[in-house]
């Protein structure tokens, strides 16, 4: 699981972005009534030689399940400094979400739009993995303000899901 330009769904195996593009398309034509959440977030653990990160796509159709897929990164050093770890992981959601591009967006949105009237909703966000507890508070600031510079929402814990729940457990 060490090749970048790849996305790994455990249904589909890997992925190219423009095929895991496609799988959400069809994920989304199969309920155009309903609210749909994409969040990209990435999560990262430091092994004895090198440090695993995992940038997730995670598109919730709210209260009626999801798709997703990761992308791995992975450092041949180990990261000992935490505002490092959390910059490189901003970043690697940051180079994902820039995938999506406004062509991208409108396309989904296109979809959805016939289908106000019925509930259906779209919103695009980035999960960081830190929060208002422990050390990386310090990072908040810094890290929410690269995201809203994107145009994007930030979300932070206990709100970032996609970063310290999805993506974390493809970093072990």
């Amino acid at each position: 699981m060490d090749n970048p330009s790849r996305f790994l769904n455990i249904t589909h195996g890997y992925l190219t972005f423009e095929q895991a593009y496609e799988k959400i398309l069809l994920f989304i034509q199969k309920d155009v009534k309903a609210q749909y959440l994409l969040s990209i977030g990435t999560d990262s653990h430091v092994y004895q030689r090198e440090t695993k990160f995992m940038t997730a796509i995670h598109l919730h159709r709210i209260g009626k399940g999801a798709w997703g897929c990761v992308r791995p990164y992975i450092t041949k050093r180990v990261i000992k400094s935490l505002h490092e770890k959390i910059s490189l992981e901003t970043a690697l959601s940051q180079e994902v979400a820039m995938l999506f591009t406004m062509e991208k967006l409108a396309e989904i949105q296109s979809l959805l739009y016939p289908h106000i009237e019925h509930g259906a909703d779209f919103h695009f966000e980035i999960h960081l993995d830190i929060g208002q507890k422990g050390a990386t508070k310090d990072f908040i600031q810094e890290m929410t303000g690269r995201i809203t510079a994107m145009g994007l929402d930030a979300k932070i814990k206990p709100d970032a899901y996609t970063a310290f729940c999805y993506a974390n457990r493809y970093t072990k």
